[in-house]
């Protein structure tokens, strides 16, 4: 319903019938003192809306309280066994991309220039895997640092559970690949195979294989013909938000390189987070890991739409931020520091 103001007739009839023995003057009077109190209402009703909003606005600007923490559960530590299951038809180029990576994250620190894959390892152990080790949680309260050991690798280009799995086969399709206790398997699934979620609200994903041999797997799947421009970015135009011209993939394989994002970032929370009870922020079921809770940032100065300042290669013109084994280039996610509650980049 609409309130219809009454006519000006009717309003000059309602005002006829006041006793004319009133006098005008002082009803006047009253009538601008109650209006400059309106006014004055209004005002300061005004000021403390605009003091509220600048407080709510200054809420929002403040930093939020760090909260992703120990919960005291299990990390992986000491000699970390990677396996890796070939789902589908990957090339000997694009399978030796992600060997010469793995590779990368077990040399020596010195074996590469820096910054390097395994400077970015390291990193994991100083801001996570050490804290744990410090309250006895490491294992058996192990100080040895966490090393990743390449162990087999297992192929299954036909693929034996069809070309649309379901998030419930990935720990089977571990399995598959025998990982060793204490391991990892990576299960990375080729551009033409689909994944529950894949490219909708997930690039990989961690979880358990076998809680009692601590057995973990970490799945990605090559994004090039499905969603490059979420789950490939920044080597893609990103898919939605602000546009910019996509970067050079370091190893020439948008999809590969991107899958490497993909990979490190869920190894980061395979080794720190294996089982739901290590290291995280908010909710256990949709936690905010060690890479996952700095999303898109790469270098100093990232924001949304921007990976930050990278290492452009001479030669290809290619960004990266990490060196690697046989001379190999990598794109690799920040980690977020607990201790800063910033997002920790290698460049």
């Amino acid at each position: 319903h609409t309130h219809k103001q009454q006519p000006y007739e009717t309003q000059a009839r309602t005002q006829n019938l006041l006793p004319k023995s009133k006098p005008l003057l002082p009803q006047m009077a009253k009538r601008n003192l109650l209006l400059l109190a309106l006014m004055a209402l209004a005002s300061s009703m005004a000021a403390a809306s605009v003091t509220s909003s600048t407080r709510k606005l200054m809420f929002l600007v403040q930093p939020q309280p760090n909260q992703l923490t120990y919960h005291n559960g299990a990390v992986l530590h000491g000699d970390i066994p990677i396996s890796v299951l070939w789902y589908g038809s990957f090339t000997a180029a694009q399978k030796a991309i992600v060997s010469d990576f793995l590779l990368s994250l077990s040399a020596a620190p010195p074996a590469s220039p820096a910054p390097s894959v395994s400077q970015w390892w390291s990193s994991i152990n100083q801001l996570y895997l050490s804290k744990a080790a410090a309250v006895g949680k490491n294992g058996a309260g192990s100080t040895k640092a966490a090393r990743v050991v390449l162990s087999g690798q297992v192929s299954d280009e036909a693929c034996s559970l069809g070309k649309s799995l379901k998030l419930s086969q990935l720990p089977a399709l571990a399995a598959k690949a025998r990982p060793a206790n204490g391991g990892i398997t990576l299960v990375l699934t080729a551009q033409d195979v689909g994944v529950e979620g894949f490219c909708m609200s997930r690039c990989g994903q961690h979880g358990t294989v076998d809680a009692k041999s601590g057995t973990a797997y970490v799945w990605a799947g090559n994004p090039a013909t499905q969603c490059a421009g979420q789950c490939a970015w920044p080597f893609h135009q990103p898919a939605s938000g602000p546009q910019a011209p996509p970067l050079v993939a370091p190893n020439g394989d948008v999809g590969i390189d991107g899958l490497i994002i993909n990979v490190a970032s869920m190894v980061a929370g395979a080794v720190t987070n294996p089982f739901g009870d290590g290291f995280y922020q908010g909710e256990r079921e949709a936690p905010l890991e060690a890479a996952t809770a700095c999303p898109g940032v790469y270098g100093k100065g990232a924001y949304p739409g921007n990976a930050g300042q990278l290492l452009v290669d001479g030669a290809t013109g290619a960004s990266y931020n990490a060196h690697g084994a046989h001379g190999r280039k990598y794109l690799l996610p920040a980690l977020f520091d607990p201790a800063t509650s910033a997002c920790s980049t290698l460049v």
